[in-house]
Parts: C-alpha cells; structure tokens; sequence
C-alpha cells in the first residue's frame, strides 16, 4: 500500500497534527491509525471540537452519569471530560514525544475562550489545567489578544508549554514571539534550563480569505468599471495564503541572528508556526489549497478530518511553498489596502473578536448541552 502525500510533507520540514479529539477516537485506535496511516504526530482540541464530541455523542454518558452523581457541575463535568481524553491522547502519542525528542508527539487544551481578554484568569487556568493533565506533552492553548501575550510569557517563564491561538495579524505576532523570547530570557536568568519549554504560534488561514473574500464581493457587486472588476476578482482567495507567507517570513527573521542563536546555545527551542482552520471553507477553492501551499520547514499543519482525507487522496506535495513568491504576496496584500480592503482592522481586531466570540459560544452550546445531558442521564 504505497504511502500517504501526507508523509511527503515530513520531507519538507512540516508536521502533521490532527484537528480533532474524542473519546472513541483514542479509546478505538483511531488516533493510533492517525498515526500510522496518515502522518499525524499530534493532536488539538477548541471548545467546538469538544462540543461535537461530548454532547454529539453517547460516549461520555457513563461518566457524566457518574460525576453528576457526584454532583458535580456541568463546568467541572467538561474539564475532567476534557482532561481525561486530552491526557489519553498524550499517552497515545508519547512514542512519537519520545522518537522527536518533545518537538512532536503534542496535544493541546485549550484554557476557557471566556478568559481570552482576561490575563490573570488565564494564567490562574492554564497553571491548572497544566497540573490536572500533568503530561509533559501538553500543549495549553492561550489565545494571542493583548492580554494574553504576558500570560504566554508567563507560562514559558513557568516552564509550561503554550500553543499560542487566534492568531491572525503579523503584527501579532510579532508581540508573540517577543513574549516567548522574554519568557525563556527570565528563566535563563534565574539558571533555569530552557530546553523543555515548547511553544507553536496557530496562524489561522481559511478564515482570512473568508472575511476578506466578502469584502471584495461587495466590492464587486458596486463596481463599474471592468478593469476593476478584474482586479478585484484577482484578489478574491488570495489573502490568507500571502498573510502566511509573509507571517514565516518574520519567523525567519526573528529566530535568527545573536539573541535567537545565544537561547539556542543553551537548548533553547524554536517556536513553531502553525497553520489552523486549514480546511476550505469556499466549494470553489480546491479543497487542498491551504496544505497544499503552506509547505516549509519548521511548521506545524493542523488539519481536520475532511481536509486531511482530502489530501491523503489527492494532494500533491512540489516543495517548500510557503516561501514560493514572497514578493508577490506582499504585492497582493498591498493590493489589497489599495482596493480599499481594511487589512490591518480585518486581522488585528475584527478577526480575533470573531473568533473569541464563536469559541464563546461553541462553550457555552457545551456547556448548555452537557447540562441537560447531565439532567437527563442523572435522571435515568
């Protein structure tokens, strides 16, 4: 059986994690074939993921019925769910931590997404969500808002490795990986060793190219003139790719010269840039598009299950894409300000907004899902 395209990306550099986590998914082999078959040496979760998990299925009914009878909470019901099937999932992929020497082999959990502009809150979570996992593969996601860069840079300063999510703007980015710079210089002060704080930077893609494709719609449903309709129609679907392109660019930059190389020198890691919502979300995009074209070293795809799947089956891997005509996705994201496009607002603001609030509210659905679960088989 010859092997998965998706093995190929490993070739270039690139790691391939699974957007997905359930109970069924470890408990059956799942995730084990994930691994075999499909090239996947790691694991993140979000509160939609666990959503679909717990109350969309009868797989957790047993223990809900158990902790409701110890009556708990539907909030402390989810995080020892949550918990549970996280700290699995890292037993499950401790090999691939083991063979990578802790580059691979991670899953993440996410701290609550009502804390996303709350610092002190989600210091306090993430401390505790470290303790309750307690796997040293453990990745706790902490999303990149203004107040969540010192809790990032507390948490490596603490030694807990972070997955820095809703990351969407370069210059973002930019305050991200000076918090995990800061972070590994205070604990090299303190003779502290550095060389087990890990760190990924989730760049999310799709959703740029929707936000900003619906903008140029309505562009070019009041558009006149047929040179400018060519050129905004030019533009549509190209925005997220040239975002990234120009984002591992500044990885580049930043992880080099003499402070990068005197944190390496005492074992310092790379923080990683990691590709999320990498499925496509427009029919009329090849569905492989954002793996596809975001090929390079020293990265991290994060797929879900219909993009991976559609890529073990069709996609082609022709190199290191992520730096194929830098200078064309800048021309493009410039074309972009020039078509009227409110880049800087789209990827600094309105974009984590959108994403805290619907993270908000898959949490909430759980949460309100799991109670009347809890109800139920509390009753029976």
């Amino acid at each position: 059986m010859p092997k998965s395209p998706l093995f190929e990306l490993q070739q270039y550099g690139q790691s391939v994690w699974y957007d997905s986590i359930g109970r069924s998914l470890i408990t059956s082999g799942g995730l084990q074939t994930l691994i075999d078959q499909y090239a996947v040496v790691g694991v993140t979760s979000n509160p939609t993921i666990f959503d679909k998990a717990i109350t969309g299925s009868a797989d957790y009914d047993e223990d809900i019925r158990s902790l409701a009878g110890q009556g708990q909470s539907a909030p402390q019901i989810f995080e020892k769910l949550a918990t549970d099937d996280v700290r699995m999932a890292c037993d499950v992929l401790r090999p691939v931590y083991e063979q990578t020497n802790g580059l691979d082999g991670r899953v993440s959990i996410e701290v609550s997404p009502h804390l996303a502009f709350k610092a002190e809150e989600t210091i306090e979570e993430a401390r505790r969500l470290w303790r309750t996992v307690d796997r040293s593969n453990l990745l706790i996601k902490i999303p990149a808002t203004r107040e969540g860069i010192p809790a990032i840079e507390q948490m490596i300063y603490e030694g807990v490795s972070v997955n820095v999510t809703l990351l969407f703007a370069v210059s973002m980015y930019q305050a991200v990986m000076a918090a995990y710079f800061n972070g590994l210089e205070r604990r090299l002060a303190e003779g502290k060793a550095i060389n087990q704080a890990h760190s990924v930077a989730s760049f999310f893609v799709s959703r740029v190219d929707t936000m900003v494709d619906r903008e140029l719609e309505a562009k070019i449903g009041a558009a006149q003139d047929p040179a400018e309709l060519v050129r905004l129609r030019g533009l549509l679907g190209k925005a997220a790719v040239a975002n990234v392109k120009v984002a591992y660019q500044a990885f580049k930059r930043v992880f080099s010269g003499p402070r990068w190389e005197l944190l390496a020198a005492k074992g310092a890691n790379l923080q990683r840039p990691l590709w999320a919502s990498t499925s496509t979300k427009n029919p009329a995009y090849p569905d492989t598009v954002y793996i596809a074209e975001l090929v390079g070293p020293h990265t991290v795809n994060t797929i879900p299950e219909n993009a991976l799947l559609a890529f073990a089956d069709h996609g082609l891997v022709r190199g290191n894409t992520v730096e194929e005509d830098v200078e064309a996705a800048q021309r493009i994201l410039k074309q972009l300000v020039e078509a009227g496009i409110n880049l800087q607002d789209i990827v600094e603001r309105r974009l984590v907004d959108e994403g805290a609030r619907l993270f908000a509210d898959s949490f909430d659905r759980l949460l309100a899902g799991l109670q009347k679960k809890r109800d139920a088989v509390a009753a029976s």
